[in-house]
């Protein structure tokens, strides 16, 4: 059996006027763009790579990561909560001695913590100590890939990101197994799944940006904007840096959120290649080695 995904954006369609729109007559232009890809007609449709199976249950544990993390911040404002209403601050439920430091707290009056409330604080303590110790768990075996002696081709791209300065294990685990382990043709493929393509505006009469799509992986966009701004502060020689500030020169912070996106798609194709073709950012410098 041969499977074939079409991206249904690519299909053309006419817009010259209102046009007739059900499953049958979908189902027939589908089938119509299928065959002329078949015969080899170009920039007919264009189809969506499928991955491995194996690479894709390994963003498992980096997406379980993240949504562990949300839970504890949830759990933390839960119990913040509950103290604002009796007037405690200064509560950290994420230091070791949370349970100690609780026994003593009293309320903006004086007194002890109601027999409730610090109940409730407890059984959400309980779950928080569950969420930490998988988080724990889910980040050893995350850092253990650094140590692997005889790495497969992903685990070999993290080992390789982790060595430029500015780059930690997670976000290099974040870039290969959402986005390097699947086969992108160029650059702007691999900016397009990223979401951090341009979406530009054109009447004839009017022409404007509206900004980058989102239609990508929203995973993959988030962890480059963050490394787009890491990137001025532990790569500033770089030639990408020097292209930002260049640009950015005199003019207003509205203007470093638009071009910090720009870069951040240069950043991704930069790191994409440097990932699968060995080639350094120009200007970038690796990690000491000890």
């Amino acid at each position: 059996m041969e499977a074939h995904i079409v991206r249904p954006s690519s299909i053309p369609v006419d817009r010259r006027a209102r046009r007739a729109k059900s499953d049958g007559i979908d189902a027939e232009l589908l089938l119509r763009t299928l065959l002329a890809w078949f015969r080899g007609e170009p920039r007919v449709c264009s189809m969506v790579p499928i991955p491995n199976e194996a690479d894709e249950d390994e963003r498992r544990c980096i997406r379980e990561r993240e949504e562990l993390v949300a839970d504890r911040i949830s759990l933390v404002n839960r119990i913040a909560a509950v103290l604002a209403t009796l007037g405690v601050r200064d509560y950290n439920p994420l230091r070791r001695d949370r349970r100690a430091r609780l026994g003593a707290l009293h309320t903006a009056l004086g007194d002890p913590l109601p027999p409730h409330a610090h109940a409730r604080i407890l059984r959400i303590l309980d779950r928080l100590d569950l969420v930490c110790a998988q988080i724990t768990e889910l980040e050893r075996g995350r850092d253990a890939v650094l140590e692997k002696a005889a790495p497969d081709r992903a685990e070999k791209m993290i080992q390789q990101l982790v060595g430029l300065r500015g780059i930690g294990v997670q976000s290099a685990t974040v870039l290969v197994r959402e986005a390097f382990v699947r086969e992108f043709a160029n650059g702007k493929r691999l900016g397009s799944y990223a979401g951090l393509t341009p979406t530009p505006f054109s009447s004839g009469a009017a022409e404007r940006e509206q900004g980058i799509g989102k239609a990508g992986n929203r995973r993959l966009r988030t962890v480059m904007i963050e490394l787009a701004w890491l990137w001025q502060r532990y790569q500033p020689g770089s030639a990408l840096v020097g292209w930002f500030r260049e640009r950015v020169s005199g003019t207003g912070r509205r203007m470093r959120k638009v071009m910090v996106v720009a870069m951040a798609r240069r950043l991704l194709i930069a790191l994409w290649q440097f990932a699968t073709q060995g080639v350094v950012p120009e200007g970038a410098v690796m990690k000491p080695t000890y």
